[in-house]
C-alpha cells in the first residue's frame, strides 16, 4: 500500500519521516496554507517528493519541479485540463485531487484519467486544502474508473483497521497529514511510525 505523508516544511522533520520509509512525501506550495513550504528546500529523500499546488501557473509549477526535484505534482485546486495537458507534455507526473462531499463524480474525473498517475480523494471543504475530516468512505463503492486513488481526509492511527477493510480494486494507498502533527508542517514521528508499522502488518 502506498503511504504519502503530506504537509512537510521542515528539513529535520522530513529526514526523520523519510527514515520510516513512506513512498511519498508532500510539500505544499499554496501560500495561504499553514503548511506552506516558503523558502525551505527539503533535502534529498528516498521517498518521492510531491508538490501540492492550488491554481498555480505552468511556469510556477515547472520552476518548483526543477528547484525541489519533485517526482509528482498534485493539483489541488480548480485547474483547467489544459494545464494537465501542458504538464504532461513537459514530462511532469500528476496527482489530481478531488474533494468528496456526497457523491463520486465519475464524469468529472474521467477527463483527468489520461493525464494523472493517481487521484486523491479528500473531504470537500469551503476552502482549498483538506479540512482534517473524513467523508463517507462507503461512497468509494461508486467510483467506476480505472485510475488508482489514494484516500485522504482526517486519517489517524485509529483508522488502520477500517483502511484494511477497503477492497476497491483502484484503492492503492493513503495520504496522511494533520492528525499526525505536532504543529502545522511538523509531524509526530512516533505516531507516523506506529501508523506505518500497523498498516504494513
Amino acid at each position: 500500500m502506498i503511504i504519502k505523508v503530506c504537509g512537510l516544511n521542515n528539513v529535520e522533520n522530513c529526514l526523520a519521516i523519510d527514515k520510516l520509509m513512506p513512498d511519498l512525501v508532500g510539500m505544499i506550495f499554496y501560500k495561504k496554507s499553514p503548511r506552506y513550504i516558503g523558502e525551505t528546500i527539503l533535502p534529498k529523500t528516498k521517498a518521492k517528493k510531491v508538490g501540492v499546488f492550488v491554481n498555480a501557473t505552468l511556469g510556477e509549477i515547472l520552476s518548483a519541479v526543477e528547484k525541489h526535484q519533485l517526482s509528482y505534482v498534485q493539483l489541488h485546486g480548480n485547474e483547467p485540463i489544459v494545464l494537465a495537458k501542458a504538464l504532461h507534455e513537459n514530462g511532469v507526473k500528476i496527482i489530481k485531487y478531488f474533494g468528496i462531499e456526497n457523491v463520486i463524480n465519475n464524469l468529472k474525473m474521467a477527463e483527468w484519467e489520461r493525464y494523472s498517475s493517481y487521484f486523491v480523494f479528500d473531504t470537500k471543504g469551503k476552502q482549498f486544502g483538506g479540512i482534517g475530516a473524513k467523508f463517507n468512505w462507503n461512497l468509494l463503492d461508486d467510483y467506476q474508473l480505472n485510475s488508482p486513488f489514494l484516500l485522504a481526509g482526517g486519517i489517524s492511527v485509529k483508522d488502520v483497521a477500517a483502511i484494511k477493510k477497503i477492497k476497491h480494486p483502484a484503492f492503492v494507498g493513503v495520504d496522511i497529514n494533520s492528525k499526525f502533527e505536532l504543529e502545522p508542517g511538523i509531524k509526530n514521528i512516533e505516531h507516523v511510525k506506529r501508523f506505518i508499522d500497523e498498516l504494513k502488518k
